[in-house]
C-alpha cells in the first residue's frame, strides 16, 4: 500500500485540529493505558492535595507547551524521518496530557487558564526551530526534554510518597521524556548555545510560576 504524502495545507489543517484537541477536546492517544489506573487512591490532607494539584497543573501546562513545540516543528521539519519521530513523541506527550488532566480532575482542580498562550507560543518556537534546520530543531527537543526531566525530579521530591497515583504518572512521564531526549540526540541533535539554554530556563520558570496560580 502506498503511503500518503500530505501537502503543506494538509499539514496545517491537521495541526489546527491537533491544537483544538489539545486545548479544548480529547487528544489522540497511543495504545498505552494510564499508569495510575489500577492504583488505589491515597488519603491526602488538604495541603497535600493542593500541592499535588498545583504541581500537576504545572505538568499539564508543560505538556500543552510540548505538544505545541512538536507540532510547530512538524510543520517545518525538512526530513520525513525526523517528522515521523516527532509525531510519535507528540502522541506520547498526548498520553501525558490526558493522564495529567485526569489526575487534576481527581484532585478537584483545573488546568491552567493560560494554556492557549503556552500552546501558541510553543508552536511558534517549534516552527522557528524547524526552520533553523533539523540538527538545531532536534537540539531544541533534547534540551527541552532534559529540562522537563529535571522538573519532574523536583516534583517527585515534593509529592507525598504514599500518593501512588500521582507518582506513577510522573515516573512514566520522566521515562518517556528521557527517551525523547535520547531519540533527538541519536537523530543528530546539535547542542544549543549556553545563552539559548538560559533563555529556555527563564521561559520555563515564567510558565511554571504562572501555572502554579492560574
Amino acid at each position: 500500500m502506498n503511503k500518503r504524502h500530505y501537502t503543506p495545507l494538509d499539514q496545517l489543517v491537521m495541526n489546527l485540529d491537533t491544537g483544538l484537541r489539545t486545548l479544548f477536546g480529547k487528544p489522540r492517544l497511543t495504545e498505552r493505558s494510564n499508569p495510575a489506573k489500577a492504583l488505589p487512591e491515597t488519603e491526602l490532607s488538604e495541603a497535600e492535595r493542593e500541592l499535588a494539584g498545583r504541581l500537576m497543573r504545572i505538568n499539564h501546562a508543560g505538556e500543552v507547551a510540548a505538544q505545541g513545540l512538536y507540532q510547530g516543528q512538524a510543520l517545518t521539519a525538512k526530513q520525513p524521518k525526523v517528522r515521523e519521530k516527532m509525531q510519535r513523541a507528540a502522541e506520547e506527550e498526548n498520553d501525558h496530557l490526558d493522564w495529567c488532566e485526569q489526575r487534576l480532575k481527581e484532585m478537584g482542580t483545573h488546568v491552567s487558564y493560560l494554556n492557549p498562550l503556552w500552546y501558541a507560543g510553543s508552536v511558534t518556537i517549534g516552527a522557528l526551530a524547524g526552520l533553523a534546520g533539523n540538527k538545531w530543531s532536534l537540539g531544541f527537543v533534547a534540551e527541552t526534554e532534559h529540562q522537563v526531566v529535571h522538573h519532574l525530579d523536583s516534583h517527585l521530591q515534593q509529592i507525598k510518597l504514599d500518593d501512588q497515583k500521582t507518582r506513577a504518572i510522573l515516573e512514566q512521564m520522566k521515562t518517556d521524556e528521557g527517551k525523547h531526549a535520547k531519540m533527538a540526540l541519536e537523530a543528530g541533535a546539535m547542542p544549543l548555545p549556553g545563552p539559548v539554554k538560559k533563555l529556555m530556563k527563564l521561559t520555563s520558570q515564567i510558565m511554571t510560576q504562572t501555572a502554579w496560580w492560574l
